[in-house]
Order: C-alpha cells, then structure tokens, then sequence
C-alpha cells in the first residue's frame, strides 16, 4: 500500500442520455456512457494543478494506493489490479506530488474496469453489449475524458501523461483540445501505428478471433476465449518485457501444472513463464475489451482527428497554444523503439513547438516506465515546476482548498 495515500477508490461519471446520446466516431451511438476514474491529490482553489493521466493497453483507472474492490466487475478486480500501477510515481514527495497536483487517472471506453465496454450490460437487454457494443477510436476516449474534465470544473490542465498506448491519447488530446493543457508528456509512445506494430497486434487478433469459445464476440453465456486471450497477451507481453529481463524472470517461474498441450509438451522455463502470464491475464481481462483498445491502436490517426494533412500542421497548433513537451525514450524498448520519439521530436522542432528529450538507459525494455521511477522522477519534476523556462504561475500549484 502507498504510504500517504492508502485505501483509494474509483468513481463513476455518466455521459450522454436517451435524448443525447453518446455518438462515436464511426456514427454508431449509445443511450449514454459511463467513465470510470479516480483522483489523487486536491484540486486548488482556481483549478489549475490537475494533471490528467492515460493508462497503457490493459490499464485501469488505479493508478495509485490499494483499491480493495470495484462494483460490477465479475471478478475481473484480482489481486493483480487491486494495487496502482503507478504508485511507484504518485503521492507525497513522489514525482506527481499529491501535496502539489490532483491526479486524474480514467478507464477507458471499451475497457472492463468500469467503463462502459462490450462487458457492460445493455440496458435494453440486460445482457452484455458483446459484439454489439461499437468500435472505439482514440478520439471517442479522448472525447469522453474532456467531458470528465467539464464535469470536474477543470477548464485547463496543468499536464497530460501518457505512456505507450496512453501517449497516442495524450498527443491526441493535445491536438484536439490545444486550449485545454500546458505541458505534454508522453512516455515510450510513438506518432503512428508501425507496420511492425500493426502486424504484432493483427497477430493477437487473430489468436482471439479463432478461439472456438469467441463465437464472434457474443461468448458471455459460455466459456471465455481463454485461449485466445492468453495467446495474444503472450505475443504482445515479449514487445513490453526485455528479452534478458524475461529469461532472467522465468528462471523463478515454476513448472507450470498444465503444461501439456494438445501434442507438445512444455519443455522449458520461459515456455513456463509465458504460459504463467497468459493464464494470469485472462482473469483480469475481458476478450472484447482487449480487441476494442487493440482495435484503437490500428486506426490511431490524429492526422484525420485534427483534419489535417501533416504532423508539421499538427504541431502547429502546439506551437499556438504555448505547449512544452517532454518526450521519454527507452534505449531497450521493443514495443515503441526509440526511432518512433525520435520522429515524434523532429517533428515538434520543425513546428517550433518547445520540447525536452530523455533517453532512459534501461535492461527492463518497454516496462521500464512501470518500474523505474528514479529514471524519470528528476524530469518530471523538473518539467511540471516550469523550471525549463523558469515559468511563473498565476497562483502556486500547492494552493489547495
């Protein structure tokens, strides 16, 4: 449990309705929605020091301190989440100081940890959505999230963080939203789906798909696409974890007690810990809300979002509204390489956009933004005081009612 924080709990806020439905981006709608978040931290008297965060791929809206249970989940809340995620960076004297800044942390649409998703029950029905809940895009998250904002009474950010699929939403909003936030900072991200990325997640589509339990999506009545949903947390969990870090892991992995397939049998430690991992994902996870976030992924286009033609244009709007980004790299990370901040960077200097870039020198590859937080605490702290321009603010940050 974090010390300053301890118990912490999740929230629930309701977006749209039967007259005004929440419409998304490929046109389909829902009779309203709901987001789930927590908040850590006070809000100061003007509004001014909240920070906003996006989670990674199979992420929650814990993020920081011990939430014991939340309502409705089926079980999913295992002992695995029930920690935040990034409670190694947030509280008192930690990188997000929560004496300083209120730290807003939501599920995502389409996730299954609160939000609605194509595990919630359709209220029409009183069965789960399933394949019938409608494809999520980056910008029907992002939409939701600046709704959130409004109903919190926050009309400007002091920051956005976002780390791997989290920095795809935060330059997104970034974009979309200039007005709303000052300091940008996405962590182990990119600007676009790769081909090798895009080919690494068609992989895990198609293990879930061709689960025999998947049934097209509408499997809630029946076995899960365990199997599936397992495969395809193994082929994305070797892009998060460093392949020295993974051997090195799974040589205090035991021998898993199923490990006979069908005709092979499991002859090896790392064989044992992949299996490890992909057995215990399928119980915090839920198949559709997996292939809805992939699904995100694959169409990230903030290009199309923001109605322009280059990520010159894009940043421009950046460069208007007085951003300063700070970008993270990992020299190890083999989900987001190095290559793709370094593109992003290029482009925001092109833009005239003010920006700072870390490379982090770790072994534990893409993960190392989960483990690590004396890599990345001085910058941060540095980049939220405004030291890099010497920056004065209206009211101190700390200014808490």
């Amino acid at each position: 449990m974090s010390k300053g924080l301890g118990e912490t709990s999740t929230q629930f806020f309701h977006l749209g309705s039967a007259a005004e439905p929440f419409v998304f981006a490929n046109g389909q709608s829902l009779p309203g929605v709901t987001v789930a978040y927590e908040t850590y931290g006070k809000l100061n008297a003007k509004k001014t020091n909240a920070i906003l965060l996006f989670h990674a791929l199979s992420g929650s809206q814990h993020a920081a301190g011990h939430t014991p249970e939340v309502p409705g989940l089926f079980g999913r809340w295992t002992d695995d989440v029930k920690h935040g995620w990034w409670d190694l960076f947030i509280g008192p004297g930690k990188a997000l100081d929560t004496n300083r800044y209120f730290i807003i942390c939501a599920n995502y649409l389409g996730g299954c940890y609160g939000s609605s998703g194509p595990a919630s029950l359709d209220p029409e029905t009183g069965k789960p959505y399933g394949a019938d809940f409608p494809p999520v895009l980056s910008i029907d998250v992002v939409r939701s999230q600046a709704a959130l904002l409004d109903h919190l009474g926050i009309k400007t950010l002091h920051a956005i963080i976002g780390s791997s699929v989290g920095g795809l939403l935060a330059i997104n909003f970034a974009t979309l939203y200039p007005e709303r936030v000052k300091i940008i900072m996405p962590v182990a991200t990119g600007l676009r789906t790769t081909v090798l990325t895009r080919l690494t997640l068609f992989e895990q589509v198609l293990a879930i798909e061709n689960d025999p339990h998947f049934h097209g999506g509408q499997y809630y009545d029946g076995p899960a696409p365990e199997y599936g949903l397992a495969l395809a947390r193994m082929i994305s969990h070797k892009t998060f974890v460093h392949l020295d870090a993974i051997e090195t892991r799974a040589r205090q992995t035991v021998s898993q007690p199923n490990g006979q397939l069908s005709w092979y049998k499991v002859g090896h430690n790392v064989e044992s810990y992949m299996l490890h991992q992909g057995k215990k994902f399928v119980k915090r996870f839920d198949a559709n809300a997996y292939l809805r976030i992939i699904n995100m992924w694959l169409r990230y286009d903030p290009l199309a979002d923001a109605g322009v033609d280059s990520y010159d244009e894009l940043f421009a709007r950046s460069k208007a509204a007085g951003h300063h980004y700070l970008v993270f790299s990992i020299d190890s990370d083999f989900c987001f390489y190095p290559e793709e901040q370094a593109e992003m960077v290029s482009a925001l200097e092109r833009s005239g956009v003010s920006s700072m870039h870390i490379t982090v020198h770790s072994d534990k590859g893409h993960d190392s933004f989960l483990l690590e937080p004396q890599l990345y605490t001085p910058h941060l702290v540095y980049t939220l005081e405004g030291r890099w321009q010497k920056l004065s603010f209206d009211e101190p940050v700390n200014d808490v009612e």
